[in-house]
């Protein structure tokens, strides 16, 4: 198949383009700076340069590469490193997730493209309330704090308008958190270095459970979803959701750091905000039995637990 790639420098599109060409697929990817787009064409791939806020650009670039299956994974979330400001470090993400969408859905339908498979995420915006894993296509958070109002909208948008785009199947992937080579949950990334410096702590209870995908498991996932399935939601993370105070001190543990301090939620609320807290304490995990079924596919690393033994590294 032909398929495009826009985001296909970023984390999850830089292993999914050799994955899909091992596959035997004819892959296109787009990015915002030629460099990249020379690491792209030096692998194999066509490359494009284009901004993806730039409809026309969007849609000539689909276009010639006459694609048959769209991949989004646009997201400009390198540089993120300040929890309290949240809001402020997803705007362009945010426009990503609604402008970019919308060209990208305009793109597909002009090249006569089948299917349109974009990531979505999955965590946080759950609703903070029922049992501690969310299965199905749940409701996502009717009332969350208001730093993360924003980006709420923005993950609804995306999600409408892929899964309702006419003349396409639309697939959407709820990833859960990443971790692995060229995350900021790997070896050199800023949260790993938090750890071994005892700056990610235990807020309160630390009831909050997170669900966990590797990055090389990301883009199998996605890979499957490029090749069948029907359209709809799947919810992309391994088997073992667990609490914010279980997986924590196992990371440290497995990264020979010290245990991880706890702070009371007092102050917690105080360092990292009302949605800081929520994080640490609220939110639910994801199932991916859907995901299993459908794509017939299974993570690699099937618990956090192994994957932060073996692999943060590449």
């Amino acid at each position: 198949m032909r398929v495009f790639i826009a985001g296909a420098s970023g984390a999850v599109g830089r292993r999914v383009v050799p994955l899909a060409m091992g596959a035997g697929h004819q892959v296109t990817g787009m990015t915002r700076f030629e460099d990249k787009a020379e690491g792209l064409r030096a692998r194999g791939a066509e490359a494009v340069v284009a901004n993806a806020l730039d409809r026309a650009a969007v849609v000539a670039a689909v276009a010639k590469a006459r694609a048959e299956v769209v991949v989004h994974q646009l997201t400009a979330l390198s540089s993120f490193a300040n929890l309290r400001r949240f809001d402020r470090e997803f705007e362009a993400t945010n426009l990503l997730r609604t402008q970019g969408t919308t060209n990208l859905i305009a793109a597909a339908r002009a090249a006569g493209a089948r299917r349109l498979v974009a990531q979505s995420f999955a965590g946080w915006p759950y609703a903070r309330s029922g049992g501690p894993v969310k299965t199905g296509e749940d409701e996502l958070d009717p009332d969350p704090p208001a730093k993360f109002q924003g980006t709420l909208n923005a993950i609804r948008y995306l999600e409408r308008a892929v899964l309702t785009a006419e003349g396409l199947d639309g697939v959407v992937l709820r990833y859960g958190a990443f971790y692995g080579p060229g995350t900021s949950l790997g070896e050199g990334g800023k949260y790993l270095k938090a750890v071994r410096q005892r700056r990610f702590p235990i807020i309160g209870e630390g009831a909050g459970v997170w669900s966990f995908i590797h990055i090389d498991d990301v883009a199998s996932a996605t890979l499957s979803a490029i090749e069948h399935g029907e359209a709809g939601i799947y919810k992309i993370v391994d088997d073992e959701p667990a609490p914010v105070a279980e997986w924590l001190p196992f990371l440290a543990s497995a990264i020979s750091a010290p245990p991880p301090r706890h702070i009371p939620a007092w102050l917690g609320r105080l360092l990292v905000g009302e949605h800081g807290l929520a994080i640490m304490n609220e939110v639910r995990g994801a199932s991916n039995s859907k995901a299993e079924r459908e794509f017939a596919w299974q993570p690699r690393y099937a618990s956090w637990r192994e994957g932060f033994r073996e692999g943060l590294a590449d």
